[in-house]
């Protein structure tokens, strides 16, 4: 089985980590501090493979992610070969069955690794979550054929996939997208446009939301369709300058009369919109992990920088001001990663709040995360806003966790409705 070759694999992997030191009068730090190693000492209740894949994931990060995320950010690449070391490592069919050749994670497994490969690199992990996520959807809503044909190579992220939901005219009221497919013979002729699509370009296939409907209710119409990328008519838009998440390309995606089998339907026609929302539930925790896995890192890193520091005859971290900070800072952290794994408990469970439970977690999680690393920051005072200093990456990575995914104004939306 994957799971236990990937776990024996990851096993290897995992080792004594350096610890950091100071390299100059500046206090340069490493990523790969103490804290790598004791990454979750503070969370009670995790399982033994749950242990095992975070330090395995700690290792792996330490080794092929931490020392090039700063040169990802910087020069905007895409490291397509790390993704695919990961996928040897189970790292990328992490939702898939291990009857179909994955790992067969639970939710509350992902959110732990996902967690810990954020604290090397935001934006890489993020685009993880994102094919983890299609992946996922192909195995649970696929037809055999269709798994048999494109899951391999998805799975072992030899192929890698990009999620195309949101479009120019519709983002938080995901219904309304006007991206059709009609049927013409054997076929599924594709016309419209897709934005914000992470990976967009780079990816080999794409998980398509289109209406192949209008008869019926705008939600009712749309089903989910998997087009590769040499699909002809099939085009993207200019890789977008952003704030953050400068490691995976973002851009549009044009169908222009674009043929694929009806059999790449992924479901039942008309099945697009409850598989959408299914995505959605997962990739709210996802991010929420992903926040969490950065926040911690940059409170680390605070930390460390402060009381290294020294000012007024005393490491600045002593202060009892910056004392309070920091177990402000700290509480927040670990209340997030407990919200973060409460909705994913739910959502293994099958638990009626678990949409609700995904809601609060992303809500919670982003917001409270994002505010930690913009406080790191702060503690790091004018290093802080240096890019030689990892800490202000993170605060341009964590800011788009409240927009995508679903906008946190919508996500006190969900809650509200499911009090």
């Amino acid at each position: 089985m994957l799971l236990a070759a990937s776990s024996l694999s990851l096993v290897r992997l995992c080792g004594p980590l350096a610890m950091a030191a100071a390299t100059t009068s500046r206090v340069r730090l490493r990523a790969t501090s103490r804290h790598w190693r004791n990454v979750h000492s503070r969370v009670f209740g995790l399982t033994p493979t749950q242990i095992t894949l975070s330090e395995a994931a700690s290792a792996f990060a330490h080794k092929e992610i931490e020392p090039f995320a700063a040169s990802w950010d910087k020069n905007h690449h895409f490291p397509v070969d790390v993704l695919r070391s990961a996928g040897q490592l189970g790292f990328g069919s992490m939702f898939v069955p291990e009857e179909k050749g994955g790992v067969g994670a639970t939710r509350a497994d992902a959110a732990v690794v996902f967690e810990t490969l954020a604290r090397a690199d935001i934006s890489v992990t993020a685009y993880l979550t994102i094919h983890n996520m299609n992946c996922g959807l192909l195995a649970k809503f696929g037809s055999e054929a269709l798994c048999e044909q494109y899951l391999p190579d998805l799975a072992s992220l030899e192929a890698l996939s990009s999620y195309c939901l949101t479009e120019p005219g519709s983002g938080s009221d995901a219904a309304s997208l006007r991206t059709t497919a009609r049927v013409d013979g054997d076929d599924l002729v594709i016309d419209g446009a897709k934005t914000f699509i992470s990976g967009a370009g780079s990816a080999d296939f794409y998980f398509v939301m289109a209406r192949t409907d209008a008869s019926v209710s705008k939600a009712k119409g749309i089903t989910c369709i998997l087009v590769p990328k040499d699909a002809a008519g099939l085009s993207f838009g200019k890789t977008e300058e952003k704030m953050g998440w400068n490691a995976q390309p973002t851009r549009a995606v044009s169908f222009d009369g674009v043929r694929v089998p009806v059999t790449n339907v992924v479901g039942e026609f008309g099945q697009g919109f409850p598989i959408a929302m299914t995505a959605l539930d997962g990739g709210r925790i996802n991010i929420a992990a992903c926040s969490v896995g950065g926040a911690s890192f940059c409170l680390d890193y605070a930390r460390e920088y402060m009381d290294s520091r020294e000012q007024f005859g005393a490491p600045v971290g002593s202060f009892q001001y910056n004392q309070f900070r920091f177990a402000e800072m700290a509480t927040d952290v670990h209340a997030s990663r407990l919200c973060v794994r409460a909705a994913a408990n739910a959502l293994d469970e099958g638990s009626s709040t678990a949409t609700r439970d995904a809601a609060m977690a992303k809500l919670f999680a982003t917001e409270r995360c994002y505010d930690v690393a913009n406080r790191a920051l702060q503690c790091l005072g004018g290093y802080g806003y240096l890019r030689e200093y990892p800490v202000e990456r993170y605060v341009r990575d964590l800011r788009v966790h409240t927009i995508l995914e679903g906008t946190n104004e919508v996500m006190r939306q969900i809650i509200s409705k499911r009090m």
